[in-house]
């Protein structure tokens, strides 16, 4: 499948990290969605309930996000792949990136990206 939706530098305020200053100070993460479904319908209907509704997703996110306290972006970004895989059956496959802007001295950010497809969520 080729047809997907993509949510570009969402930036988030959130709680993430193992050091001391991490668990109590909020820091800025970067957030991209790659999100894999089929157009086709959408394409003729032009009706939103043919598709998904990123906005209403992308809220979910943020929500998700900014109530969270994981030590590991690695853990956040599974949590936001299951979000989405959740968030409709039409979803068929999901690429999540976050990032952690200056967490290391000399970097512009440092992240990670996981990628997940309907039926492999764990």
């Amino acid at each position: 499948m080729t047809d997907r939706i993509e949510i570009r530098d969402l930036m988030v305020r959130a709680i993430v990290g193992i050091n001391d200053d991490e668990r109590i100070n909020r820091q800025d993460v970067v957030i991209n969605l790659t999100i894999w479904l089929d157009f086709r319908a959408a394409g003729r209907s032009d009706n939103i309930d043919d598709t998904i509704n990123y906005r209403t997703l992308t809220k979910q996110v943020i929500e998700l996000v900014e109530g969270s306290s994981f030590f590991l972006v690695e853990k956040l970004a599974g949590e936001i792949a299951s979000l989405g895989l959740g968030f409709s059956e039409a979803i068929e496959r999901i690429r999540v990136s976050v990032e952690k802007p200056g967490a290391i001295r000399f970097a512009r950010s440092v992240g990670v990206t996981i990628e997940r497809t309907r039926g492999d969520e764990s």
